[in-house]
């Protein structure tokens, strides 16, 4: 079984940087990986994914020029840097596996590990 974990959430007032890892045992160095957020009371929705080599992105036009997903295949870690944030990018952030690569799409069901999720507040 695949374990995810996600870190780095908190509080930060607008304008402000926040950078989310997650990290996957044994390994996720041959996956899409993704980023994926649910604000209350709303459906969990696309932000970024990165291909295997981490030559490849897609974001969701909301973060687009904001927000940077990486990688780093060595440590097996995958980064979320989210920069300028506003209110409503506050939300639950969730990391989420795919054993298929490239990117297939921004649906939830493309992804067959998830992690718990971490809290991201923005607010003054």
């Amino acid at each position: 079984q695949v374990q995810v974990v996600e870190s780095g959430g908190g509080l930060v007032q607008p304008g402000g940087s926040l950078r989310l890892s997650c990290t996957a045992s044994p390994t996720f160095s041959s996956y899409t990986m993704g980023w994926f957020r649910q604000a209350a009371a709303k459906e969990r929705e696309f932000v970024a994914a990165i291909d295997w080599s981490g030559t490849t992105t897609s974001y969701a036009d909301s973060v687009k020029g904001r927000f940077l997903i990486s990688r780093d295949n060595g440590k097996n870690t995958v980064y979320l840097q989210m920069n300028s944030l506003k209110t409503e990018d506050t939300a639950v952030y969730y990391c989420a596996a795919d054993r298929w690569s490239p990117i297939r799409g921004t649906l939830t069901t493309y992804y067959d590990y998830w992690g718990q999720g971490t809290q991201v507040t923005v607010s003054s």
